[in-house]
């Protein structure tokens, strides 16, 4: 299989026919068609399959299908940007959908920045998400169009939520998300800060993806899909505490998550510790952290 063009948008899904539509019917009106859709059905089960088989070759959407054995969304990622052939790819979630400039929108921006790609070491492109309402998620990017690693711009500059990013195929594939058998959630960040040690991105300040989080949802889920996966939470939280350049309230509070994550894992703290650069800051921290994973058992029955 091999998709190829301008920009891919693609989309993983796990039992979502109920939301799929909405994302359809807006890339059917999009302004510039010059793009391919990529679903990557992660083993669905609500007749998602015979949903989008409808909709092959009916449209002026390019589209492809793929199915494959449910291991969660970024197994998904890692199994549909492995087709992409294609310059560009916009990870774009199932149960969200597009404004009608998106890839317009997307296009120009590459378009303008493809003689500074090499310069600047660009990933890619941050835009703006906002709900149906209008209301950006989170907040705005404190300068428009600054050209910036993630860790300096997001995590420092304190700018949380999910934005829209776009990025160049080459750097996702020379990045793939980590998988650890028997675990289904693999946060996107601990991807997005190993980049940063690499790659700058452009933060642009225009909203181009519309979204508002569904029960049953990855957002929604929560807590208990991490505990579920810990080995991927110990990972994220390692890559972040680990990190000099990451500014040291995030740092101390993601050594606290190490500490749960590590014995929702099984591990013993010796064991955990092997992976700490502040061995003397992680015994410190240790006990807290099994008073607050304790709690958490409990209050899940996990």
């Amino acid at each position: 299989m091999d998709i190829s063009g301008s920009l891919v948008i693609i989309t993983p899904t796990y039992n979502r026919a109920g939301t799929l539509g909405k994302l359809y019917q807006s890339l059917k009106e999009q302004s510039c068609q010059d793009f391919s859709w990529l679903i990557v059905d992660d083993g669905s089960t609500d007749g998602t399959e015979v949903l989008v088989r409808e909709w092959l070759g009916q449209d002026k959407v390019r589209l492809t299908y793929f199915k494959k054995e449910n291991g969660g969304k970024h197994t998904a990622l890692n199994a549909g940007i492995g087709m992409i052939k294609a310059d560009l790819t916009f990870i774009v979630d199932s149960d969200d959908y597009l404004t009608k400039d998106a890839v317009t929108t997307v296009l120009q921006y590459a378009d303008k920045y493809e003689g500074s790609r090499s310069k600047e070491q660009l990933c890619g492109f941050s835009f703006l998400r906002h709900g149906s309402d209008g209301k950006v998620n989170t907040a705005y990017f404190r300068q428009d169009e600054q050209v910036a690693n993630y860790v300096d711009i997001r995590i420092n500059g304190n700018i949380g939520g999910d934005k829209a990013e776009v990025f160049y195929t080459a750097v996702l594939k020379e990045y793939p998300f980590p998988e650890y058998p028997g675990e289904k959630f693999m946060p996107e960040d601990a991807v997005w800060i190993a980049m940063s040690q690499k790659y700058n991105m452009v933060h642009i300040n225009k909203g181009i993806y519309i979204c508002d989080y569904q029960e049953g949802g990855l957002t929604r889920t929560g807590r208990t899909m991490k505990v579920r996966s810990p080995r991927g939470m110990m990972l994220r939280s390692a890559l972040f505490m680990n990190d000099r350049r990451v500014c040291a309230k995030v740092r101390i509070k993601m050594l606290l998550l190490y500490i749960i994550y590590s014995r929702f894992a099984g591990l013993r703290a010796i064991e955990a510790g092997r992976q700490i650069d502040n061995k003397f800051l992680y015994f410190i921290i240790y006990f807290p952290g099994a008073v607050i994973q304790w709690q958490w058992k409990k209050q899940l029955g996990a």
